[in-house]
């Protein structure tokens, strides 16, 4: 251990939706923390884990060759004890989750995963726990980092699937209605239409431009320049993926077909960056917890890492890539 550091055990765990290079953090966490005589504990299934004292013990073996698997090998869950409406059943299940990681020794905690993971390492702050949060979301819908673990491998599947469905459209002549993952934020959507070459991308922020008269507009534009193929971008936020095709088969009598991706965006080997990303902001993470830091959030912002307060990273207003959209509806046209 280092000689400014008084950290003996940290734990870790992964929270939320599952993100690919959520391994290679934990990894990284593992392996740095091993290297500084801290022992590591592995939480399973989130918060739930810490609440029914499903701890286990990490050393190098256990995370190796993880680096390249996609999920996460401690398993993740919501844990709905942590926001029940009733604040003293809450407030008794934050309590407990702290006692049992006390009870593992455990005096620093790195939380994987999006905002709503931050709140709960946010709670268990207050409860003598050092916490350190790392973001770990496909969505990139934090407003305080540049960057979240997951994206970049999210954004590639979904960018893969529109090349193998343009090609399709193309023979048929058809348009290609393609539903992304992205319930609040359109960043999937909107990386993977512009990189796609989407005709039109939808998303959430945008209720104004997210309608069937611009969608109908789009395409009879293309059509009275030759085109034949109209691949159109709809975060799932959005709804109405089946329902935008039907319509505009209905009303253009191009042949449309909808193509919803799912989860199989958070599934595979994670991509370079984010095996980058998530191995430097485990790494990062640790020295905080060493340097006895506590209710902060690892970022990435203006090309390097950081740390922000949990209280102020919550409070900051995410500001969607708007820009992304009306470029795209520039270059998209000929």
């Amino acid at each position: 251990m280092s000689e400014n550091s008084k950290m003996q055990t940290i734990g870790v765990l992964t929270s939320g939706g599952d993100a690919q290079g959520m391994n290679a953090c934990i990894r990284a966490v593992t392996r740095y923390a091993l290297n500084n005589g801290i022992k590591v504990k592995g939480i399973l299934r989130g918060y739930s884990g810490l609440l029914e004292d499903d701890i286990i013990d990490l050393d190098a073996v256990s995370v190796g060759n993880i680096i390249h698997r996609g999920g996460t090998i401690l398993y993740t869950a919501r844990c709905l004890e942590f926001i029940d409406p009733d604040p003293k059943k809450a407030e008794a299940a934050i309590a407990h989750a702290a006692d049992n990681a006390k009870k593992a020794g455990i005096q620093g905690l790195v939380v994987i995963g999006g905002d709503g993971s931050w709140k709960g390492a946010q709670k268990l702050s207050k409860h003598g726990l050092n916490v350190i949060g790392i973001p770990g979301t496909i969505d990139r819908d934090v407003a305080c980092s540049d960057y979240t673990i997951g994206f970049d491998s999210a954004v590639s599947i979904a960018l893969e699937a529109i090349i193998r469905l343009r090609d399709t459209s193309s023979s048929h002549e058809r348009c290609s209605v393609i539903e992304v993952m992205g319930r609040k934020c359109g960043e999937i959507a909107l990386w993977a239409g512009l990189t796609g070459g989407a005709d039109a991308i939808l998303i959430p922020e945008r209720p104004e431009t997210a309608n069937f008269e611009n969608i109908l507009k789009v395409i009879q534009a293309n059509r009275a320049r030759g085109k034949k193929d109209n691949i159109i971008v709809v975060a799932e936020g959005v709804g109405g993926t089946v329902e935008l095709a039907k319509r505009i088969q209905e009303e253009t009598g191009i042949e449309s077909r909808a193509t919803i991706l799912g989860h199989v965006q958070r599934g595979g080997i994670p991509t370079a960056t984010d095996i980058m990303h998530a191995s430097r902001m485990g790494v990062y993470a640790v020295k905080k917890l060493m340097q006895g830091a506590n209710n902060r959030v690892v970022a990435f912002k203006d090309g390097k890492y950081c740390d922000f307060d949990i209280d102020e990273a919550l409070a900051m207003e995410r500001k969607p890539s708007i820009e992304i959209e009306e470029e795209n509806e520039m270059i998209s046209t000929y």
